[in-house]
């Protein structure tokens, strides 16, 4: 049955459509509480227990594979991880834990993921949870290029190769049934726009930003039927952030005062309607598949907005160094600006939230999307 809150009239102007997306998605905000327990009581679809979450990705859901890789996109040094477990920088992009490791944690499964290039776990660690994700990357090729990170295609290698290990350690039937009931995570895209198209003239000689989008949806479509065909079944396709109101975006955008920049947060939505079509398209075409779209938009749209709701401070500057520019090397222990309480910060650095909003977006999510797998 189709809720009234899940159709916009399509001859209405597109700003207007944008407007009513947002209302409904925090509608789903102020009720998700409700919602969780009303998908509780009637989602039967998944009635195995998701046994281990497999994550694919850029810095969003990287928790440590740059360390292991020669390139300068790297956060295995303080401030990073100053309030994660045992306050030990990991390379994971931000204070302290992840979306991806609260979601892992949300399913009873583990605290959280780790890389898979870590050499401090062994296969009996990754059976639960492993994360192949690189920051810097994208779904372009190119993208991964820029700093020299592990590209997605390589990303599906390693899976390839934690398969066998997997089948190895707990004989193929278990390691099969592990693949098959395993939540897939996705999260990519934002460097495709921002640390390539909109600062490498390549690719924006070749395409306009529509027909990129197009381009980089294709390859998301190749790479969901490669992993269908590699025995996932259960899988999230995360879109984009409001990408325009990064600090770093806002600190370059002079112009216009430093607000958000509207024509990226405008590309967000249209890359993420599309993503959602193609997760609407694949769903019905290839058998027992079960894809759904999560996405981070709105959420993080609604603590932007509304952030002393939330008890955060700052919003357009990050806690890290002066919070305007810096990330990776140049976010250091030893900056005096660095801020002391992470939790009044939408953002950890001008590219990365804190642990605080990360959780709050995985707790959206968990809510509003990936409740059909519990």
């Amino acid at each position: 049955m189709t809720s009234p809150l899940d159709t916009t009239p399509s001859n209405l102007p597109s700003s207007t459509i944008h407007s009513i997306n947002y209302l409904r998605e925090m509608a789903l905000v102020k009720y998700g509480a409700v919602l969780f327990l009303h998908l509780l009581c009637l989602v039967t679809t998944a009635s195995a227990e998701v046994p281990a979450i497999i994550v694919f990705g850029d810095s969003t859901v990287d928790a440590g594979n740059n360390n292991y890789i020669p390139t300068i996109a790297r956060s295995n040094f303080e401030p990073y991880g100053r309030d994660f477990d045992g306050k030990k920088p990991t390379g994971r992009f931000s204070n302290g834990r992840i979306t991806s490791d609260f979601i892992a944690e949300a399913f009873k499964i583990k605290p959280s993921i780790p890389a898979y290039l870590d050499t401090g776990y062994e296969i009996s660690d990754f059976a639960t949870g492993v994360t192949f994700a690189s920051a810097g990357t994208g779904y372009d090729n190119a993208t991964s290029d820029v700093l020299s990170v592990i590209p997605l295609w390589k990303e599906l290698e390693y899976y390839k190769e934690y398969q066998e290990k997997l089948r190895s350690y707990l004989g193929p039937s278990s390691a099969n049934q592990v693949l098959t009931e395993a939540l897939y995570m996705i999260s990519m895209g934002t460097n495709d726009f921002l640390e390539n198209y909109y600062t490498l003239p390549d690719r924006r000689s070749q395409f306009t930003v529509t027909k990129y989008e197009d381009f980089l949806i294709g390859i998301a479509e190749k790479f969901v039927r490669d992993l269908y065909g590699l025995g996932a079944r259960k899988i999230s396709f995360g879109g984009l952030p409001p990408m325009g109101c990064l600090p770093l975006e806002r600190t370059t955008n002079v112009m216009e005062q430093n607000q958000c920049v509207d024509s990226y947060n405008d590309v967000a939505l249209e890359f993420n309607a599309k993503l959602k079509g193609m997760v609407g398209r694949l769903s019905s075409e290839l058998p027992g598949i079960n894809l759904v779209f999560s996405n981070p938009y709105y959420i993080m749209m609604h603590i932007l907005r509304k952030s002393a709701s939330y008890g955060f401070e700052s919003v357009s500057v990050a806690c890290c160094a002066t919070g305007l520019f810096e990330m990776g090397y140049a976010c250091q222990r030893e900056n005096p600006f660095t801020c002391l309480d992470a939790n009044k910060y939408v953002f950890w650095d001008a590219f990365h939230p804190t642990e605080k909003t990360s959780r709050i977006v995985a707790d959206y999510v968990m809510r509003t999307v990936l409740a059909r797998f519990l």
